[in-house]
């Protein structure tokens, strides 16, 4: 038990901060202020809007970028991240709040923190790097589309209808606003996100987005525009950690949708640090300390009445371009998100929904890259189609499905190119055979020895195609199987190796083999396939030897005269 113990403390100490982490803080401190400056200023619309967005308000947004930001930053594995409320987080939370209402979605983010530790004690992290590049853009196109979908409401300026499927949300929206026109809020949504796109062309270092928000709710202001309703009042300060939300009872229920959250946070947030170090020079992330530093902020998060977080990739690509070096640029993001919060929530509490759905409709086309998406759409035939559909179930269903069905189908079409790559060609015998041979001998071997190379994987992807070809062979008493080429075999490419094996030798065709690899042995051995292969000393090292033995087979079974010396070694 002291043992476990000991371990277990070992992975957890393992995981927590290092030394060397909060050294490098000290190297260029002026720098990493700066880009803390610049990323909470861009941060703040979108916390603002994500916040909105989820169905908890603007506070709830606000308080997920200070309290997860800051844990996130001291605890994650990347020098480089900057974490909050992001966006394809809100798109899988509006169902959630939709169910089980805000106490429902805090309970969530609290169970996925705890999830998100566990797959950090696991070392879950290094298999995220798997997943294929279709996946991830088809994932990222959804996203975007969704996100954009969402904030049709507040850009038409009506109330949100109910439902949890954003196309319905949408379509009803639009038949509110041609009911009742508010072009005062499609005027803003509009402004502010062209300001934005356009700004972002002509000077990428400006944060356009907080200049546009900025003369959005001055012009609702000076204009008297009613019609472009404010965020509302916002609360000045965060509030004291409580678990007040928490309804054990409820815990059973909610499993579902934690695994779902956990994941996404785990996806977005590994995606957003391996983009974080291909922009740099010598930075490398822990993809088990980011997750743990993710799961730490998911527990925390929800006691000030946050939603659950993930990295950013948006805020994290600021953070690097305005030269970010360590962790104090992400933490005093946080902290000057705090000080917004505690003197400047009066002001902030004037914005127009509409302008922060701006902002969002200005992001969710900026995740789009036209070209990463031409270029995969090019690649192959396999690859677009695993990006289409990706983004047509998180379009349609959620993200987690959505992953779930691209990983499927990506798994599936790889594996039938793999198998597809099996062969099993018929080799010509005679310029093997040893010695000096009458034509007759070269005639009968020819007619009664076949010998079949096997190239490639061996398993359950193509293992019935190889039986089929193999069991139809006819008119040869001897087949000779070179496995030396087989670069792997399972359980399944065994069992139907074996197969043909026996349905050959119920016709009275031998069944020899040659080059049998010993990491295939296992596989062979515990389906019987050894055992039928080493009957009567039919497994040999090489081919020749192979031949040697079916020769002697032959010359046992009368189909070939035994040669003299062969005759001697029989005896």
């Amino acid at each position: 038990m002291s043992t476990l113990l000991a371990l277990s403390w070992d992975r957890v100490s393992a995981l927590l901060p290092a030394r060397a982490d909060f050294a490098v803080m000290a190297r260029n401190p002026r720098r990493d202020l700066l880009a803390g400056l610049t990323v909470a200023v861009v941060a703040l619309p979108l916390a603002l809007g994500f916040g909105v967005s989820s169905g908890l308000g603007a506070e709830a947004g606000l308080a997920t970028a200070v309290v997860a930001g800051a844990l996130a930053a001291l605890f994650g594995g990347s020098n480089l991240q900057v974490s909050g409320p992001t966006g394809a987080m809100t798109v899988v939370l509006v169902p959630i709040v939709a169910r089980y209402g805000p106490g429902g979605v805090l309970t969530v983010g609290l169970m996925a923190g705890a999830l998100l530790i566990a797959l950090a004690l696991l070392k879950a992290g290094r298999y995220m790097r798997y997943l294929p590049a279709p996946v991830v853009e088809g994932f990222t196109l959804g996203i975007a589309c969704v996100i954009g979908l969402q904030q049709v409401p507040n850009a038409l300026g009506v109330a949100k209808p109910e439902g949890e499927r954003v196309l319905v949300v949408t379509w009803h929206a639009a038949e509110e606003f041609v009911t009742a026109p508010n072009w005062a809020a499609v005027s803003l949504a509009v402004a502010v996100a062209a300001v934005m796109l356009l700004g972002a062309r002509w000077r990428p270092t400006i944060p356009f987005s907080i200049v546009a928000v900025l003369a959005a709710t001055l012009a609702a202001q000076l204009l008297h525009l009613d019609a472009a309703a404010p965020i509302g009042e916002l609360p000045s300060g965060l509030p004291a950690p409580s678990l007040g939300f928490l309804d054990l009872s409820a815990l059973g229920s909610l499993l579902a949708p934690a695994v779902a959250v956990a994941a996404l946070a785990a996806l977005e947030s590994l995606l957003s640090a391996t983009v974080a170090d291909g922009m740099t020079v010598g930075q490398q992330h822990d993809p088990d300390k980011e997750l743990f530093g993710q799961g730490i902020a998911n527990l925390a998060a929800p006691l000030f009445g946050g939603v659950p977080a993930t990295a950013a990739i948006a805020r994290t690509a600021v953070n690097v371009r305005t030269g970010a070096g360590s962790r104090l640029a992400a933490l005093t993001h946080a902290a000057v998100l705090a000080v917004i919060v505690f003197a400047a929530a009066p002001l902030v509490s004037r914005i127009p929904l509409a302008a922060l759905a701006g902002v969002l409709l200005a992001t969710a086309i900026r995740m789009v890259e036209v070209g990463a998406l031409r270029a995969m759409a090019r690649a192959t035939r396999a690859d677009a189609l695993v990006l289409v559909l990706t983004a047509l179930a998180t379009l349609a269903l959620d993200l987690v499905y959505a992953v779930i069905i691209g990983l499927v189908v990506a798994g599936a079409l790889a594996l039938r190119a793999v198998a597809n790559q099996a062969r099993m060609d018929q080799v010509d015998l005679r310029p093997d055979l040893p010695g000096e041979h009458s034509d007759e001998e070269h005639a009968l071997l020819a007619e009664h020895i076949v010998a079949y190379r096997i190239d490639g994987p061996l398993f359950f992807a193509g293992a019935h195609r190889f039986l089929l070809e193999l069991s139809e062979v006819a008119d040869v008493r001897v087949v000779i199987l070179r496995m030396s080429r087989v670069s792997t075999m399972d359980a399944t490419g065994a069992l139907v190796l074996k197969d043909a094996v026996q349905k050959l030798n119920r016709r009275g065709i031998a069944v020899l083999a040659s080059g049998i690899r010993p990491g295939q042995r296992q596989a062979l051995r515990s389906v019987g396939a050894l055992d039928l292969l080493q009957v009567e000393g039919r497994e040999y090292a090489t081919t020749p030897e192979a031949i040697a033995g079916a020769r002697a087979h032959l010359h046992r079974a009368g189909l070939l005269p035994a040669a003299p010396d062969t005759e001697e070694a029989s005896r």
